[in-house]
């Protein structure tokens, strides 16, 4: 657990593979009503988000809402293991919520998918959370996959980015191509994202990283070309 500023929480839940281990990044929000949970994990995960929200001085009974960047396994897999611990309101873009709530397949995996979760609310960009970190806004940012968003904390320049970007060994990178079934979309959801005044990125693979508008733009024009 990385306390990003007062009020943000940056997890990280892993698991081993034949790669070795891999590593996630979900996120917390503190608000007047409770935690918001950013992304929960693969199925199976749940226990270890609880480990992490126990870290950061919480408890399931404080998480009052979850967020979806988007509808992956590797984001939303543990969703039902989570509503049952919390009984959180669930919030996703109205292009992620078919996949979340089993209307439709999820566009990536091997079709065991996991269980669908309603959707309580859903997004269509530009909302904004009041949270203890100052205003938290809602970008669409799609590519990734269908409804994929990210959050913008301006007073703190801070971007959640979900998997819109991607960091490895401390450097800021664009989205996995392999993982990305619309790259020319993607890349102008990271021009997008470039307009935004940023220090810092969470990335859900990678963690925290230093960013610059021109590290963000550079990577928008090297996708787009």
């Amino acid at each position: 657990m990385e306390r990003l500023t007062d009020g943000v929480y940056a997890f990280t839940e892993t698991i081993e593979t034949d790669d070795g281990e891999r590593a996630f990044h979900p996120a917390a929000v503190e608000t007047d009503r409770g935690l918001l949970l950013i992304d929960v994990g693969l199925p199976g995960q749940a226990d270890a988000l609880g480990d992490e929200i126990d870290r950061a001085g919480f408890e399931w009974a404080d998480v009052w809402a979850v967020l979806l960047t988007h509808q992956d396994g590797d984001h939303a897999g543990s969703l039902a293991a989570v509503r049952e611990e919390t009984n959180a309101v669930v919030f996703a873009h109205e292009g992620c919520a078919p996949y979340v709530d089993g209307r439709e397949e999820p566009i990536k995996g091997d079709g065991d998918r996991y269980p669908p979760v309603p959707v309580d609310v859903e997004l269509v960009g530009e909302e904004t959370f009041r949270t203890a970190a100052g205003p938290m806004r809602v970008v669409y940012t799609p590519g990734h996959a269908p409804g994929h968003i990210s959050l913008y904390l301006p007073e703190e320049q801070l971007l959640i980015a979900g998997d819109a970007l991607t960091a490895a060994d401390g450097e800021l990178r664009g989205p996995k191509p392999h993982f990305t079934p619309d790259v020319a979309e993607a890349g102008q959801s990271v021009a997008r994202l470039s307009a935004l005044n940023v220090e810092r990125v969470l990335c859900f693979h990678g963690g925290v990283v230093a960013a610059t508008d021109d590290r963000i733009a550079e990577i928008g024009e090297s996708i787009e070309g």
